[in-house]
């Protein structure tokens, strides 16, 4: 399990609605479920697409939003045309699917990277999940961390 730092209002954009790439200037090879947290920085340089995203919404800073599995990563440099209207050119895009929101923001810490939630964290947003989901949605996959 892993989890990953966005700032604001990407985090929001991912949890709310359709942004399935997270831009990020190195790659991973991890496959699997990754806490989405929302950093304490909120990227003042986001444009139209994501203001209209996230009108309304109150921008929580610092906490946990949501649950995702990252399904693949890719170089943008190996495409003709982006991916997806999310996706930034010159990075490598962190694919998102099975995205979950949390019914409530767990305020935590974050970090650079991918990094790993300890114990208590994840079951704090168990606690969240029905069963079902949390067991699907949380499943670790064998495979490179």
């Amino acid at each position: 399990m892993r989890a990953l730092t966005i700032r604001q209002p990407w985090a929001a954009a991912i949890t709310f609605a359709d942004k399935r790439v997270e831009n990020r200037t190195w790659p991973t090879s991890y496959r699997g479920p990754v806490l989405i947290h929302a950093g304490k920085t909120v990227d003042r340089r986001s444009g139209p697409m994501v203001a209209a995203v996230v009108r309304g919404l109150q921008l929580e800073l610092g906490a946990v939003l949501a649950v995702a599995r990252v399904v693949d990563c890719h170089d943008s440099a190996d495409e003709k045309t982006p991916c997806t209207p999310w996706s930034a050119t010159g990075q490598f895009h962190h694919v998102l699917d099975e995205v979950t929101a949390l019914p409530l923001p767990i305020p935590w810490r974050g970090a650079q990277g991918l990094w790993v939630p300890s114990s208590d964290l994840m079951d704090r947003v168990r606690e969240q999940l029905e069963a079902e989901t949390a067991a699907h949605v949380l499943r670790e996959e064998a495979g490179p961390c």
